[in-house]
């Protein structure tokens, strides 16, 4: 599988039990009386803990960051920024890329991490990672080490986004000796260590007290994961957790809005809501077909009705963060009439195959009546999430149409990946993608336009909307990141005052 940021949790084994509630009630097991803890509710859990070989982006949503660390990390700005690399410096033809690794770092497992663990890493994502992202690192010809803190990474040719992949799961520096088991047992450099998880209810990570750098303030934090949003919600009324991270009812932000006990934060999100059409699947293999969805959906008014409003219509698979983002929400405007003629009459009995979250559930209901106004006839089937619409719809593409939320950064590379589930083929599309990368700043920008253009052209997919970084806590609870842009949930800046 390709990247797919949706809201996925994947999630897994039962290693121990966890203190539900660092705001709530108690200090969380092997944590001194005084020490500042903190729960954070989410809505998706992992089915296990292993991201080289489990879709989602629950997993580094956890880890990344936090237990695990990469040479370089994305800032709240999408600046890349040091983190096991103390600097690098790329050569004039921008293939050679020097790293300069931090000294005196251990892993979890009390192993040093050295340049023979960077070189570990880079090949373990060619010749163990089962996930079809590991393609973004194709452009890596070789990996040397210089010295026991210089790694040299050398490209094929030059890559406009090599960098950046690093900050990702990707980039995630394994130890030697840690991997047996990294489904159950992650063992990696970074601030907090897998302390229990609590199957169906919570993870808990503790602080790492052999952490190279600084020390996070939180140093407990209990991930409390909630079937649906009312209960997460009443957790946050009662004193359950301390922090909901991605509301899943933004009608229900009014219970919150008592300055002296809640703060919210609201920001955006590499988040696209998707509408997936089957390009492989008749009726969805009509190009007319694609363009007659995209002109009968309603978007202001699915956005109002789904989502209360919250969000963004951006009409592409590009966000504003981007700076190849350009306003489509023009190209197919809400227009009945010229969807009925691109059907030319013909009516559809289609399957919406959507994973059983708030968001995806909201959308659908709204997406099968207005559909049902040009003659498609939508027929909605919840799947359980993560496992059976990862089997079904990402897995076989054996589906009609789908809802999904593809979170991570710079995705629309997935498009150019025919056996992805869209089975989008455009061979056109790919190349733009690989002069973008290949090209100079300005070429990259130039023509990652051009791809979004592309796809909205062809109506490979619908755009729903941009899903908003919406974050409810106690009051008190500072370091909250504003925008959601990247795959981890970053708890080393969160505090409680």
């Amino acid at each position: 599988m390709r990247r797919i940021g949706i809201w996925i949790a994947v999630g897994g084994l039962l290693l121990g039990t966890t203190a539900c509630g660092g705001g709530g009630g108690g200090e969380p097991a092997g944590q001194a009386a005084g020490s500042q803890t903190l729960s954070v509710g989410f809505v998706a859990e992992p089915a296990n803990l292993d991201f080289t070989s489990t879709e989602g982006a629950a997993i580094p949503q956890a880890l990344l960051v936090n237990v695990y660390e990469g040479l370089v990390k994305l800032g709240q700005d999408g600046s890349i920024q040091p983190l096991l690399a103390e600097r690098w410096e790329v050569s004039p033809d921008r293939k050679t890329y020097t790293f300069s690794l931090r000294k005196g770092v251990t892993f979890s497992n009390g192993a040093p991490f050295t340049a023979d663990d960077v070189i570990f890493s880079f090949d373990r994502v060619k010749s163990d990672w089962k996930l079809k992202i590991k393609s973004q690192l194709d452009s890596v010809d070789r990996v040397e080490k210089d010295d026991e803190s210089t790694v040299v990474v050398t490209l094929k040719q030059p890559s406009n986004g090599f960098l950046y992949t690093l900050t990702t799961r990707l980039g995630a520096m394994f130890s030697r000796t840690g991997v047996d088991d990294l489904a159950n047992k992650p063992v990696g450099t970074g601030p907090y260590t897998l302390a229990s998880w609590k199957r169906g209810d919570s993870i808990q990570l503790n602080g790492n007290d052999a952490y190279w750098g600084a020390k996070p303030k939180v140093t407990a934090v209990t991930l409390k994961y909630f079937k649906d949003a009312t209960a997460m919600n009443n957790a946050l009324l009662t004193g359950g957790i301390d922090v909901i991270s991605s509301v899943q009812a933004p009608e229900s932000l009014r219970q919150f809005a008592d300055p002296g006990r809640f703060e919210t934060v609201e920001g955006t999100t590499n988040g696209e809501v998707v509408l997936s059409m089957n390009n492989d699947r008749a009726p969805f293999n009509d190009k007319k077909v694609r363009q007659a969805v995209r002109h009968a959906i309603d978007h202001k008014a699915l956005l109002d009705t789904a989502w209360a409003g919250r969000g963004g219509l951006i009409g592409s698979m590009v966000p504003p963060t981007d700076p190849w983002y350009e306003d489509r929400t023009g190209d197919y405007p809400y227009d009945v009439a010229k969807a009925k003629e691109l059907l030319g009459g013909k009516t559809y009995d289609v399957k919406m195959r959507i994973p059983n979250l708030p968001y995806a559930v909201a959308s659908a209901q709204v997406v099968k009546s207005q559909l049902a106004q040009v003659g498609i006839n939508a027929e909605i089937e919840p799947l359980e999430f993560p496992a059976r619409w990862l089997d079904l719809v990402f897995t076989k593409a054996d589906y009609h149409l789908s809802i999904i939320n593809h979170v991570e950064p710079h995705d629309m590379s997935i498009f150019a990946d025919k056996s992805y589930y869209f089975r989008y083929d455009n061979p056109e599309f790919g190349k733009l993608l690989t002069s973008a990368d290949q090209g100079s700043e300005q070429q990259r920008i130039d023509d990652l336009k051009k791809a979004a253009r592309m796809l909205s052209d062809d109506a490979a997919a619908d755009w729903l909307f941009l899903f908003p970084n919406l974050i409810v806590a106690k009051k008190g609870v500072t370091g909250l990141p504003k925008n959601g842009i990247a795959e981890a949930f970053d708890f080393t800046a969160l505090a409680k005052q």
